[in-house]
């Protein structure tokens, strides 16, 4: 685990940002407690077998990225923020959804796993 390389990214903003950074990534922890962590796309990423979640500080929001998948499944929820194809932003002057970023973080838990035993699968056939 790298987390020195994500203490010193959340250590770059302002105090109250450090906090909702902190929360999102002991949620993404808890959801996913398999995973570890890095910094890729000079982001905080988790990784299990392939990239599970991203997220970011900005100075308006938090950023957050399950890939398309998670946002396509919990589109119904996320309508409310601004989003992307596969991101959502969080605005900094709202509470943060911790109980759908924990919800999306356990769906891609769930879709990275069924990649992984299928690549493994392909591997034993071949």
């Amino acid at each position: 685990m790298n987390n020195t390389e994500i203490e010193k990214y959340i250590a770059d903003f302002p105090l109250e940002t450090q906090e909702k950074l902190q929360l999102v990534r002991k949620t993404i922890k808890e959801a996913g407690p398999e995973a570890t962590e890095k910094i890729s796309y000079a982001i905080p990423t988790f990784d299990l077998y392939g990239n599970l979640v991203h997220f970011a500080g900005y100075q308006n929001h938090i950023g957050f990225y399950p890939g398309n998948g998670g946002i396509e499944t919990f589109k119904a929820e996320i309508s409310e923020y601004k989003s992307a194809k596969g991101s959502v932003q969080f605005p900094l002057n709202k509470p943060l959804p911790l109980d759908l970023i924990s919800r999306i973080t356990k769906f891609r838990v769930i879709q990275n796993l069924e990649k992984a035993k299928l690549k493994s699968k392909k591997k034993i056939n071949n």
